[in-house]
C-alpha cells in the first residue's frame, strides 16, 4: 500500500491518496501475471492449420485461417474478381505499376492452371518490384536526403543506402540477414561495403549540423535511434519508457537506456570508401599523380586563405561550451570515450572548407595571386580522377562505449542509474557475453542486439515483419497498429494466422518473396471489392477480409503510373535524388532545389526524387507521403480539395493528359472507338462499356464544339505532342481533356 498526501494550491486542504499496489508484483518480479500472458510476449507456435469446409476455395494455408475466422463470425467470402482487375491490383501492389495492355491480352488469353503464378513470379522477378516495396521499407526507415532543422542542409551520398535497399529487395536478401545488417553491418561483416552502407539506416536521424550543444545534440540522436529500432523491429512504443516505466506496456524505464546503451557508442562517418582493390589502388596512384604536380599551388592558395581558415575556426571553437573546447584541446590518447565522440562530431564543423566562399574575403594583390594561382590549377585538370566516391554509413569510435544511464524525466543533465545493455526484461533473456570484433574499433554490442533480434525464439521481430507485409497487401495489418503491438495497440484480428505467418517466415529462411507468393495468391487475395450490406451488417471494416479492401494508391504509385501509361517513365535505376520540377511559382526551398535540365532524368521513378526533409516534393506530399521526421509505419490516407485541384490544375497533370493523348493517337489512330479502348486499357487495364462509350462520345463531342469556339476566339488550345499530319488538332485537344478525366477518376488512384 502506497500512500500520498495531496496539496492543491494555496495550501487550503490536503487530500489523502491511498493506492493499492498489485499484490502480484514483488521485488523481484515486476510484473503482473497479466503482463507476462500478453499474446505478443508469447513465443511463436506453429498452429494446426484449420480443416476447411470449402477446400475448392482454400488454394493455401492463408485461406484456410481467413475461412476458419469468417465462419466463426457467420461470414462468407466474396466471389473472385475479374482476371483484369486481379491483374492490375497486383501490378500495383507488386511493382507499383499498371499492367500494359499488352500484358493484360497475354494474361486473358492464357487459359493455363498456373497463368496468375506465373504472373506473380514475373512480378517478384522484376527490378521494379525492389523499387516499390524498397519505398515501404524507407518509410521505416525515416529516410530523406537532407538533415532538417532550420538549413536543412543536404545530407551528401546518403542514397546509397536507399539504393542498397532496393537492391536487398530484389536479391530477396533474407530478412534476417538485412536486420543484421542494417543494425551492425559494419561490425560483422566488416569487409563488405554493402553491409557498412546498410548501416545507415540509423544515420536518418534529423540533425542540425552546428548544434553547440553536444550532450543534448548525443541523446536526441541516441533517442532517435532507440525509438526507431524499437518501433521498427520489435513493433513496440520503447519512447514512452524515455522518462519512466511505460504507462501501459511492461517496458521499464530501464529497458529504454539497456537498449539505447548498443548505440552508446556509434557516431555518423561520412567518408565511407566505395572503391576496393585494384580500383582503388588505380585511383590513388593517379590521385597522387595529381597531389604531386599541383603541390606547390595548392599550398601557396592554401597559405593565402590561412587567415581566413584561422579566423572561421576561432569562430566555431569559441561558439561550442566548455567542456567540448577542453576535449578538443585534449591529446586523443587522453580523451574518454564521450569525449572522442563529441570531438569526432565537431571536426566536419570545425573544418568545413567552402573555398569559393573564403576566396571572397581576399582583397587587392591577394585576390589577384589566388586566381592566378587557380587558373594555374585548372591546367592539370586532366590528371585529377575527382573525389573519391564516399557514401554515409554509422560505426563506432573505439573499444570502450561512454556509460549509459536511466535519465530524470530524460534530461541528459540528470542521470540517475548507470545501466549496461540488455533486452526487455519481461522477456528474461540473457544478454550473452559482449565481445569485441578482431581487427576493427568496436564494442560488439550491436553485433549481440542485432542477432537477438533475429533470434527464432525472439517473439515479436518475424511477428512484426509480417503483419508489415500483410499490411501492405491488404490494406490493413492482421495488428492493425503495425508499429504498436503493446496494450494501446489493437489485438490482431487472427493470432492463428499470424503465428503461422510468422513461422513459415521463419521456416522459408525469412523470405519476403515467399511470403508475398502465399498472400497474392491466395484466394483471401483474389476476391472481389465489391461492397455487401449482409457481410458489412456483421463486420463493417472488413477486419476479417470477407471482401477485398479498396485501397486509395500511395503517392508514388499514382505520379509513376501516370508516366508510365503515358510512355515518360524513365526507368534508370540508382544514383543521387533527381530534382522534379516544381510548381509554377513556388520558391526553392531552403537547401536548395536545382531542377533537372533533363526532362528524362525528371521522369524518374518517385522514389528516386530528393526527400528534402522540410520541404517535401509538393505533388508526392499532397497525396500523403511518409513524413521523414520519425519512422512511418503507416501513411495517413487523407481527402482533400487539393489532390483533386493537383490533378486537375497542374502543369504536370496537363503534360500528363497531352502525352497520354499522343501515346492514343499513335497506337489506336484518329479513331474516336479505337481510342477509346485504347485509353480505357491504358488507364485502367479494362475497355469501356457502352454506357461510359456513350458518355465519353457525348463528352467528347461537346468539347469539341466548345475547343472550336475559343480557338475562333484566339484562345491558345491544347496540343498534342507529335501529332501526325492530317489530323485534326482540335479533336486530338478534345481527346487530352478527356485523358485528363481519365487520370483525375477514382478508378485511376484507387486499387480495387
Amino acid at each position: 500500500m502506497l500512500t500520498l498526501r495531496v496539496w492543491l494550491p494555496l495550501g487550503v486542504v490536503g487530500i489523502t491518496l491511498t493506492l493499492l499496489a498489485d499484490p502480484a508484483i514483488t521485488p523481484k518480479d515486476r510484473f503482473t501475471p497479466r503482463q507476462r500472458n500478453y499474446w505478443a510476449f508469447q513465443p511463436v507456435q506453429t498452429p494446426a492449420i484449420p480443416k476447411a469446409s470449402k477446400p475448392a476455395w482454400v488454394r493455401n494455408p492463408v485461406d484456410a485461417f481467413i475461412l476458419s475466422k469468417l465462419e466463426e463470425k457467420q461470414l462468407t467470402p466474396s466471389p473472385e474478381t475479374d482476371k483484369a482487375t486481379l491483374l492490375r491490383r497486383v501490378s500495383l501492389d507488386l511493382i507499383g505499376l499498371p499492367p500494359t495492355p499488352e500484358e493484360l491480352q497475354a494474361f486473358l488469353a492464357d487459359q493455363s492452371s498456373g497463368a496468375y503464378e506465373k504472373v506473380v513470379d514475373r512480378l517478384l522477378a522484376s527490378p521494379r518490384y525492389g523499387e516499390r516495396w524498397g519505398r515501404h521499407w524507407l518509410d521505416l526507415a525515416r529516410y530523406a536526403d537532407s538533415d532538417g532543422f532550420k538549413a536543412d542542409h543536404t545530407r551528401l551520398n546518403i542514397w546509397h543506402y536507399r539504393d542498397y535497399v532496393i537492391q536487398s529487395f530484389n536479391e530477396d536478401k533474407p530478412y534476417n540477414r538485412f536486420v543484421r545488417e542494417q543494425i551492425a553491418g559494419d561490425e560483422i561483416w566488416p569487409d563488405s561495403l554493402s553491409a557498412k552502407i546498410a548501416t545507415a539506416f540509423n544515420r536518418h536521424y534529423p540533425e542540425e549540423y552546428n548544434a553547440q550543444n553536444l550532450r543534448a545534440r548525443r541523446q536526441e540522436i541516441l533517442n532517435d535511434i532507440t525509438d526507431t529500432t524499437s518501433a521498427v523491429f520489435l513493433g513496440m512504443t520503447f519512447g514512452c519508457a524515455k522518462c519512466h516505466d511505460h504507462k501501459f506496456d511492461p517496458i521499464l524505464q530501464e529497458d529504454y537506456y539497456k537498449l539505447q546503451a548498443f548505440f552508446a557508442n556509434v557516431s555518423a562517418v561520412d567518408d565511407l570508401t566505395l572503391l576496393q582493390g585494384s580500383r582503388l589502388a588505380e585511383y590513388q596512384k593517379k590521385r597522387a599523380v595529381w597531389e604531386e604536380q599541383t603541390k606547390s599551388i595548392r599550398d601557396q592558395m592554401a597559405a593565402l586563405l590561412e587567415p581566413a581558415r584561422k579566423k572561421l575556426y576561432h569562430s566555431r571553437f569559441i561558439a561550442y561550451a566548455p567542456d567540448v573546447q577542453a576535449a578538443v584541446e585534449k591529446p586523443a590518447a587522453q580523451r574518454s570515450p564521450l569525449e572522442q565522440w563529441m570531438v569526432h562530431r565537431t571536426e566536419p564543423f570545425l573544418t568545413l572548407v567552402d573555398e569559393k566562399e573564403w576566396d571572397k574575403t581576399l582583397k587587392g594583390d591577394d585576390k589577384k595571386r589566388y586566381e592566378q594561382l587557380a587558373e594555374e590549377l585548372k591546367k592539370f585538370a586532366p590528371l585529377d580522377p575527382g573525389e573519391l566516391p564516399v557514401s554515409p554509413y554509422m560505426t563506432e569510435l573505439g573499444h570502450d562505449a561512454p556509460s549509459t544511464s536511466t535519465l530524470a524525466v530524460g534530461n541528459v543533465e540528470k542521470p540517475l542509474k548507470e545501466v549496461e545493455p540488455g533486452f526487455l526484461t519481461i522477456l528474461n533473456a540473457a544478454v550473452p557475453k559482449i565481445e569485441r570484433p578482431a581487427g576493427i574499433d568496436s564494442t560488439g554490442r550491436r553485433t549481440v542486439l542485432a542477432n537477438w533480434l533475429v533470434d527464432p525464439a525472439n517473439p515479436l521481430t518475424a511477428r512484426v515483419m509480417v503483419n508489415r507485409l500483410w499490411q501492405h497487401h491488404f490494406g490493413k495489418g492482421i495488428v492493425g497498429t503495425p508499429s504498436d503491438f503493446g496494450v494501446m495497440g489493437t489485438r490482431p484480428s487472427n493470432p492463428e494466422l499470424l503465428d503461422w505467418l510468422s513461422a513459415e517466415f521463419v521456416r522459408s529462411g525469412w523470405s519476403m518473396k515467399h511470403m508475398h507468393r502465399l498472400m497474392v495468391t491466395s484466394s483471401t487475395y483474389r476476391q472481389s471489392s465489391e461492397f455487401r450490406q449482409d457481410a458489412a451488417a456483421i463486420d463493417d471494416s472488413d477486419r476479417y477480409l470477407w471482401r477485398f479492401p479498396r485501397q486509395r494508391l500511395d503517392a508514388e504509385v499514382i505520379r509513376d503510373s501516370a508516366l508510365y501509361l503515358t510512355g515518360n517513365l524513365n526507368f534508370k535505376m540508382g544514383g543521387p535524388g533527381v530534382y522534379a520540377e516544381l510548381p509554377d511559382g513556388m520558391p526553392a526551398p531552403r537547401g536548395g532545389w536545382d531542377t533537372e535540365k533533363d526532362p528524362g532524368e525528371r521522369n524518374r521513378r518517385s522514389v528516386y526524387i530528393f526527400v528534402r526533409r522540410n520541404s517535401r516534393y509538393p505533388m508526392l506530399e499532397v497525396f500523403d507521403l511518409a513524413g521523414t521526421q520519425e519512422t512511418c509505419p503507416r501513411r495517413d490516407v487523407t481527402t482533400i480539395a487539393p489532390q483533386a485541384l493537383s490533378l486537375l490544375n497542374s502543369k504536370l497533370s496537363r503534360e500528363w493528359s497531352e502525352a497520354l493523348a499522343g501515346r492514343v493517337i499513335h497506337d489506336a489512330g484518329p479513331q474516336f472507338p479505337a481510342e477509346l479502348d485504347r485509353a480505357y486499357a491504358l488507364a485502367y487495364s479494362r475497355r469501356p462499356d457502352a454506357q461510359e462509350k456513350d458518355i465519353a462520345f457525348t463528352f467528347l463531342a461537346r468539347q469539341l464544339k466548345l475547343l472550336a469556339e475559343r480557338h475562333a476566339a484566339g484562345e491558345k488550345i491544347s496540343q498534342v505532342p507529335d501529332l501526325p499530319a492530317g489530323l485534326d488538332a482540335l479533336q486530338a485537344a478534345a481527346l487530352v481533356d478527356f485523358c485528363q478525366a481519365l487520370i483525375n477518376s477514382n478508378e485511376f488512384v484507387y486499387s480495387n
